[in-house]
């Protein structure tokens, strides 16, 4: 355990994993690099602690893809706990990394947490021994209660070794007041904020970030893991959401907001009130926002949009009711298409969220999904490509509705590792969202849409202009290829 009483020096590591197609180079992260929320968020809470705390991102600006160089850079700053945060994709460079790191240095502490580490537990910590301890759940307390050299035993939230045994302590409670967490540690990103960059086209003004004002959902769809906030809803207050985002603007320069909240409009009144805010006392900054199928009005829309809202998501996943009724309950398309036709007239744009390939899909919804698409007359739509994970409600029983390849390291939303029983394979799944992704970008109501606004999307052309090997190169994966 890691001596009491004393300033530490904490190194933090995002992993990079395997984030694109098998056999092609990793463009992801020049397409939409987003930074490390969570462990910015652990950070600035071990710094307030007065720790000596860096970040390392994997996925980052001028960042080796090669693991060997990542461990060397990795050991450069001689830390003396290493706190990994991993996704189920990232996993094994978390553990290899940690393997690596060990070996050169065998008194160093290695921590990892993560929505992996939080839906499976100890398991992992038994199967991977580069790793001295597990963090399940949220980060902040736990960690900095390890570094403060408590005694495993006493320490909620951790999974740890006694000799041979694998312990698993009772759950952390959540951390009710969000406000009184400290602003995540942007600073100690290396090239931020203009080595860090949002989806292109979602924006008019740059540089970007992103924020996360809640944790937690009230609600359970079939494949969303929610192993670290688990269930409920808690939420940064409007004050606090203004004064992170006054900071963003102030420190950093930063001109657009990415807010990657579920539900951020859940809490009607905080959202009121955080609008007008910023109507009073505007900032320079636009924002983007995602919004659920009934927590929306006019009015609030029409809020949004005077406080410098650009564009809003709207998770919709399927257009066939029976996969709608199974994997995202309360949500109709009548109440779709209303409230994308709302948010338009609002003055908004409006972003669909879809999901192809999840338990009970045929070729025949995959089509009513594509079609109903494009009726919506959307201003952006995202496919994602079903994962299952192992925290979510379908994983139990996902390998009696197709079939399923355990690779984690494909397990991202960029590969089908699961094809269900009503398609006949993984090349004719790919084929068909191949399909049906060109569909709605050769749409020529979509792209008249996108023609009037060239100019607005200039600083993306020209992002894209600079790319265009690399750009080209992922839009030959939306090739269709002949299916045998």
């Amino acid at each position: 355990m890691v001596n009491s009483n004393q300033k530490k020096r904490i190194l933090l590591v995002h992993p990079r994993g395997f984030n694109w197609f098998p056999g092609k180079h990793d463009i992801t992260d020049i397409a939409n690099r987003m930074v490390p929320q969570g462990l910015l968020s652990i950070a600035a809470y071990l710094m307030r602690e007065g720790h000596e705390v860096s970040v390392y991102d994997c996925l980052g600006p001028d960042a080796p893809f090669d693991l060997d160089k990542q461990v060397k850079e990795i050991s450069s700053y001689k830390p003396q706990v290493i706190g990994f945060s991993a996704t189920t994709s990232s996993f094994p460079d978390a553990a290899d990394l940690a393997q690596k790191v060990k070996e050169q240095n065998p008194g160093v502490i290695t921590v990892c947490g993560g929505v992996h580490v939080s839906a499976l537990e100890g398991k992992l910590l038994r199967d991977y021994p580069a790793f001295d301890f597990l963090v399940v759940g949220e980060g902040e307390l736990t960690m900095a209660e390890i570094i403060r050299g408590e005694n495993p035993a006493e320490i909620q939230g951790l999974i740890w070794r006694n000799g041979e045994e694998i312990i698993a302590n009772k759950p952390r409670a959540k951390i009710d007041d969000m406000d009184s967490l400290p602003f995540p540690a942007y600073e100690k990103l290396r090239g931020f904020p203009h080595g860090y960059h949002l989806p292109l086209f979602s924006y008019i003004r740059t540089p970007g970030a992103t924020m996360i004002t809640s944790r937690g959902c009230m609600y359970q769809c079939s494949y969303c893991d929610r192993s670290v906030f688990k269930k409920g809803f808690r939420y940064n207050s409007a004050a606090y959401i203004y004064e992170h985002m006054k900071y963003l603007r102030k420190k950093f320069g930063v001109r657009h907001i990415n807010i990657y909240d579920d539900l951020f409009t859940a809490n009607r009144k905080r959202i009121v009130e955080l609008c007008e805010t910023l109507s009073r006392f505007p900032l320079g900054v636009n924002f983007n926002c995602a919004v659920r199928v009934g927590y929306t009005d006019d009015e609030l829309l029409q809020m949004l949009k005077d406080a410098g809202c650009l564009m809003v998501s709207l998770g919709i996943e399927s257009a066939d009711p029976q996969m709608l009724a199974r994997h995202k309950s309360g949500v109709s398309l009548d109440d779709v298409r209303d409230t994308v036709k709302r948010i338009q007239q609002a003055g908004l744009r409006a972003k669909g969220l879809f999901m192809m390939g999840l338990p009970g899909e045929t070729e025949e919804s995959i089509r009513k999904t594509s079609d109903f698409i494009i009726s919506l007359g959307l201003d952006d739509m995202n496919m994602a490509k079903f994962t299952p994970f192992p925290g979510a409600p379908l994983w139990a029983d996902i390998r009696k509705e197709g079939t399923f390849n355990e690779d984690w390291r494909l397990m991202n939303c960029l590969n089908f590792v699961f094809v269900p029983k009503g398609i006949a394979s993984q090349e004719r799944l790919d084929q068909l969202y191949n399909e049906h992704v060109k569909r709605f970008y050769s749409d020529n109501a979509w792209r008249r849409k996108f023609r009037r606004r060239l100019w607005q999307h200039r600083k993306s052309l020209f992002y894209f202009a600079r790319h265009l090997p690399s750009f080209l190169a992922a839009k030959n994966q939306f090739e269709p290829e002949k299916c045998n």
